[in-house]
């Protein structure tokens, strides 16, 4: 038995600790950054999940389909110089063939099959919806580009500077709300047809046209403000913080500030509003395309197809609904995930 009261050191206490010793006195978990924590939870969502699936199959396909399907968006099958035209390839049925594929057919000659079949203009629909999801998404990823750089520098501004400045910021986006949003792209859309129509001549814009810049124009003029509203707010409770306070003490400029402190620690906020402006703009886009004020012919949008679609709805149905349900299924996955996003990045949604 050991005297306790001895002053020889105990060698048995300087042995190594076993593997089951140090994982009872010490509870490690491996390092992570709230990045990672955000996407693991994100990841567990399964509906948000499977809405990311969706929107990336969704803009591979946009991107890659046209590089290898043998029909073109605006090539009018059976329209051919110097021969009459085949009115047997207009308002084909999805899967069916014009008079000379039937031929070929016959002859033994494979023929690629018209997916959703063609248009009044025998133009293969498929092709088509495809440049017209391209259209929709890359009118909404563009859009809320504009939305987040305008908003977040605006917001950054009149959440750290406060008083005057704050004061007249705000009256401004006052004003701006009370704008009316469809009016300001009608009357951008008939002013910039007339003065960028003739400067859009030859460029690689000419086929968008000037109705997408001028739709372009208006979210930069008018939907920044309730991103600017949201980035005021995170910034006006992050200010006072001791880091910020401390910064300042040292001499740190405004702008460093903002860019070093203040945005990176709303960044969830910002990555969750532009998410859900994504599928704003696209519907914004689609129902402006519908009126006509979209995309210039023959460029197809979802909106313009549904539209031109409306024209034969009793006799070919499948027209109209086949953009209607990628717009919706678009927008329903980029809602979906936007609110995955929210309850994996935002801290006051933590379980």
């Amino acid at each position: 038995m050991s005297n306790k009261l001895s002053m020889h050191v105990n060698v048995d206490d300087f042995l190594p600790a076993t593997e089951e010793e140090k994982r009872y006195m010490v509870q490690m978990r491996p390092s992570s950054t709230f990045f990672k924590d955000g996407m693991k939870r994100l990841l567990r969502n399964r509906v948000a999940t499977v809405s990311l699936i969706i929107i990336i199959i969704i803009t591979l396909s946009s991107i890659f389909i046209p590089m290898f399907w043998p029909y073109s968006y605006d090539k009018m099958l059976g329209v051919n110089p110097g021969k009459p035209v085949d009115s047997s390839y207009n308002n084909l049925a999805p899967f069916t063939y014009g008079k000379t594929e039937l031929k070929q057919i016959e002859a033994g000659e494979q023929v690629f099959p018209h997916v959703f079949g063609t248009d009044s203009a025998g133009r293969d629909y498929f092709i088509r919806v495809v440049y017209g999801t391209r259209i929709s998404l890359a009118v909404g990823f563009f859009a809320s580009i504009i939305v987040l750089l305008i908003g977040m520098t605006v917001g950054s501004i009149a959440g750290y500077c406060g008083g005057k400045v704050d004061l007249i910021i705000m009256r401004i986006v006052d004003i701006i709300y009370s704008l009316p949003d469809m009016l300001m792209v009608i009357l951008l859309a008939s002013v910039l047809k007339q003065t960028l129509g003739p400067a859009l001549a030859g460029t690689a814009l000419e086929k968008i046209g000037s109705n997408i810049i001028s739709l372009f124009i208006v979210f930069g003029v008018l939907y920044w403000v309730s991103m600017s509203r949201l980035i005021r707010g995170q910034i006006l409770s992050l200010r006072e913080q001791e880091y910020v306070l401390a910064s300042q003490a040292a001499g740190a400029k405004g702008s460093w500030i903002i860019r070093k402190h203040l945005l990176p620690n709303c960044i969830s906020v910002v990555i969750i509003s532009t998410a859900l402006q994504i599928p704003n703009a696209i519907f914004t886009e689609s129902y402006l395309s519908f009126l006509g004020l979209g995309v210039n012919a023959p460029m197809p949008s979802l909106g313009s197809l549904a539209s031109d679609a409306l024209n034969g709805l009793s006799s070919y149905p499948f027209r109209l609904v086949i953009p209607a349900l990628v717009i919706s299924l678009i927008v329903l996955s980029l809602n979906l995930f936007g609110d995955g996003l929210r309850d994996a990045f935002d801290p006051k949604l933590r379980t």
